[in-house]
């Protein structure tokens, strides 16, 4: 079923701004005022006009009557004579009439113009005759020479109705340019006061925005003079910022509270875990059998615990902002170092380099850290058999990208956007990872000034791949070493089956 008229024009209405809504409610409301107002003015104009010219006919036809002298000769009756003539009567009366001097029967005497049209027959009353409001009235014929009445004529008046018409369509046009010229004043009216009104709350969304942008609740929210709706809106807004920001605070000193923790309980279980995995390794040595294979196993957990230490540790120092010592670093020497350590991992996969000495300043053993994350996250999430590339040079703005690739699934839309926040694994994850592996390599990239992101290295094809792009500023060297020079020569190597170097 339909909606009704009203309320489909009620929504558009709803949909428009509120500037467009104040002035054009304001401009309509004047428009309809004065539409009634030129209706009941303009028909009270008009009724008048239209009296007063009927009431001048009536007049003016009674004074011909009353100036007209209309003789006759007593020698034959038959020759009249009209005074003062009827053109002069029709120049003082003004307005192109028609004036007529008929006998008894109906007969003209006497006209003008002489190509008047007919009036019709004589009557007392005023009607309309062919474009013409007429009256006629009695006057008596005299001989000449004596005031003896002799007979009686009629003088008929005719005055053109398209006289009082123009008038009439005057007026009306006035009324109607007086409406619109009054709907527009209230338009412009209506605009120049809403954008006063609306004034304030653009100002409460400037600062709105602003506060969005700078994620800086503590900023103060522009209260308006008056007191009204708008004011209470401002006092609403502060108290919120001001709860925002008390809750943002309480949230910071909590995180900056669980940062703390985590630090400090990373750094305090890696002596009890040194020891048990000193103790472990000469149990794994001494037992044999079922107990030797359960010691391993529990060495194994062990090591696993020590990494989630090391880098929940390590996620610790960078969200204080801790900076560990820095030092020049060569990239190149780090993918290799890397590589050789995932090499007795790696049998079922081929690791390519492809590196040039390229000298970063870093924490070596972040950057190490992040370089293994890498290659251990390629290895989890490809099939064996497939390649898997790795290579460093310098991008066209200067800086140091080390990429690694892989001819692997890909990585689902659905997870690219989060692929690099905490706690995060793939469905396709086989090495049973804690999730802080990705994380790791953006808070060490970003610590030292770079970044990471994810591309497709074959969009829409059947095997797309994963190709992660780390950025890292370099340190500009006017000359190489000679070690330098020495490792370039053996930068390009393959890395296949366990330790392949």
């Amino acid at each position: 079923m339909r909606r009704p008229t009203f309320k489909r024009i009620s929504a558009t209405f709803d949909r428009l701004p509120i500037r467009t809504r104040l002035a054009g409610g304001s401009a309509l409301l004047t428009f309809t005022i004065l539409c009634a107002f030129a209706l009941v003015v303009g028909s009270l104009t008009v009724h008048r006009i239209r009296s007063d010219f009927d009431r001048q006919v009536i007049q003016t036809g009674e004074q011909l009557a009353t100036q007209l002298r209309v003789t006759v000769k007593a020698s034959n009756y038959t020759e009249l004579e009209v005074e003062p003539r009827l053109a002069e009567l029709a120049d003082i009366v003004g307005g192109h009439p028609v004036i007529k001097v008929l006998a008894y029967g109906g007969a003209v005497v006497a006209q003008t113009p002489a190509n008047a049209p007919a009036l019709g027959s004589p009557a007392a009353t005023l009607h309309t005759v062919r474009g013409y409001s007429v009256v006629s009235h009695p006057s008596v014929i005299r001989i000449a020479g004596t005031d003896q009445p002799l007979g009686v004529i009629y003088v008929q008046y005719g005055r053109p109705v398209s006289d009082v018409n123009a008038t009439v369509a005057r007026v009306e046009l006035l009324l109607v340019l007086g409406v619109l010229a009054g709907t527009a004043l209230a338009l412009l009216a209506g605009i120049a006061i809403a954008r006063r009104a609306m004034a304030p709350i653009a100002e409460l969304t400037s600062t709105a925005e602003e506060i969005a942008r700078t994620r800086d609740p503590s900023r103060s929210v522009p209260t308006p003079e008056a007191e009204d709706e708008v004011a209470e809106l401002a006092h609403t807004l502060s108290g919120m910022l001001q709860e925002l920001d008390a809750a943002h605070a309480e949230t910071e000193a909590m995180l900056a509270r669980q940062r703390q923790f985590v630090a400090d309980a990373s750094h305090e279980l890696r002596t009890p875990l040194t020891s048990v995995l000193a103790n472990l390794e000469l149990l794994v040595e001494s037992l044999k059998g079922e107990e030797a294979e359960a010691a391993r196993s529990a060495l194994r957990s062990s090591q696993r615990m020590r990494r989630l230490v090391a880098d929940l540790l390590l996620l610790a120092r960078t969200d204080v902002g801790r900076v560990v010592r820095r030092e020049p670093c060569d990239l190149a020497q780090t993918v290799v170092e890397a590589a050789a350590e995932l090499g007795p991992v790696s049998e079922e996969h081929e690791i390519t380099l492809d590196v040039h000495p390229i000298t970063v300043e870093a924490s070596r053993d972040e950057l190490h850290r992040l370089t293994i994350n890498l290659i251990e996250n390629a290895l989890r999430h490809t099939p064996p058999g497939t390649e898997i590339r790795v290579s460093t040079a310098l991008d066209g703005l200067g800086a140091a990208t080390l990429i690694v690739e892989d001819d692997g699934p890909g990585v689902p839309p659905r997870l690219a956007a989060t692929l690099f926040e905490r706690f995060v694994r793939g469905a396709g994850d086989r090495g049973g990872s804690f999730g802080l592996g990705l994380a790791i390599v953006r808070a060490v990239a970003e610590s030292h000034g770079g970044s990471v992101r994810l591309e497709q290295t074959h969009p829409g094809a059947p095997v797309p791949g994963a190709r992660f792009v780390v950025t890292l500023p370099v340190i500009p060297t006017p000359s190489r070493t000679a070690s330098e020079q020495a490792r370039q020569g053996h930068s390009e190597r393959a890395l296949t089956g366990p330790g392949g170097v």
